[in-house]
């Protein structure tokens, strides 16, 4: 079996005594694309933020495992590394161009450490020597391949600001692509776009996947674009995993159902009769006990893992009420000894 491109252990993210992430894990198998789905809250972005160095966890492991073997724990690296020795790439919510320089140059800017390494830092470029206009040619051939993959190759000479939204989301994506990621992050990338935007995001998503063999980590609330071009997908509430699996299991997870699409507390029993799974669910969403926590000779790195997490000392923790758990709620009803009756109409 493939080892999977990255892997996520017990990741906790807190924020003075509030649990944005509560003990979460999951991996991301290599060459497919990974979806990360659940609620606005539920803590997407904070995981999103956590793998790629904004964020440091307070708890746990993220293993970035490369094509050559070689494994990285992203919550030791620095930001920067995690991009240029990991090969980490990512997108946010809003769009970050460049929307002064045009179209080209925005991946070219993508490619400023090759360019710099080439140009002995400015000293060779200014020479004009050979290994310099090498690799200047290189950059600009890799920036139209891109450009072309995007269906932008036709705006290469116009500002970014001039494109079009859902052009520009593409834009980003090529821009990330130029730096040569084994694995791209993409927070929302489908937001904001019409059917005809989203098809062509589809498509070069799944161009990405087939041509590059890169896997993809998307965060998305399109769920059309989500069933369409996920591999796997994880489900997030209230920063724990209440789901995990195809696309078609996790549509009709009860869990799912109850929590991302909203259902009301008289509605939970009558949403279980209608995707025929209205069993026990046997296990609660609760934390595991700290002895199944990561273990002091978890990491692959030298030193003890106590050197990369920050301890909640003698911080008072606030997780979310169980009350306002869709899920737990489900779990509540279906678990109870005599089976859960709908509420009748008033008297």
């Amino acid at each position: 079996m493939q080892t999977p491109i990255l892997s996520v252990e017990h990741l906790s993210m807190k924020f003075g005594g509030l649990v944005a992430i509560g003990d979460l894990s999951f991996t991301a198998p290599r060459g497919e694309i990974t979806a990360l789905i659940g609620p606005n809250g539920a803590g997407k972005t904070t995981v999103f933020n956590c793998i790629t160095g904004f964020y440091k966890p307070t708890e746990g492991m993220i293993t970035m495992t490369r094509q050559s073997g070689e494994k990285f724990l992203l919550e030791r690296l620095p930001d920067f590394q995690i991009t240029a020795k990991a090969k980490v790439a990512r997108t946010f919510q809003n769009i970050r161009l460049f929307s002064g320089m045009t179209v080209l140059e925005n991946l070219l800017v993508a490619q400023h450490n090759a360019l710099m390494r080439a140009s002995g830092f400015t000293v060779l470029g200014l020479l004009g020597l050979k290994s310099y206009k090498d690799a200047s040619r290189e950059s600009i051939e890799k920036a139209v391949y891109w450009l072309e993959k995007a269906n932008l190759i036709d705006r290469a000479d116009d500002p970014a600001g001039d494109l079009s939204y859902g052009a520009q989301r593409r834009l980003e994506i090529a821009r990330a692509m130029c730096t040569g990621p084994e694995l791209l992050c993409l927070d929302e990338p489908a937001a904001g776009l019409n059917p005809k935007e989203s098809l062509a995001l589809n498509e070069l998503l799944l161009g990405i996947r087939r041509d590059t063999g890169t896997s993809i980590l998307l965060i998305e609330h399109d769920m059309a674009v989500v069933m369409e071009i996920s591999d796997h997908v994880v489900v997030l509430e209230y920063g724990r995993k209440i789901s995990d699996g195809t696309p078609a299991s996790v549509r009709s997870d009860p869990k799912v159902i109850a929590a991302y699409l909203g259902v009301d507390d008289e509605e939970v029993t009558d949403a279980l009769v209608e995707v025929g799974d209205d069993h026990i669910l046997e296990e609660g969403d609760v934390a595991p006990p700290p002895a199944l926590g990561p273990s002091e000779t978890s990491s692959m790195f030298e030193g003890p893992i106590e050197d990369t997490v920050e301890e909640a000392g003698s911080e008072t923790i606030v997780p979310a009420s169980p009350a306002a758990s869709k899920a737990a709620q489900v779990e509540a009803q279906t678990g109870a000894t005599d089976p859960v009756k709908p509420k009748g109409p008033a008297q």
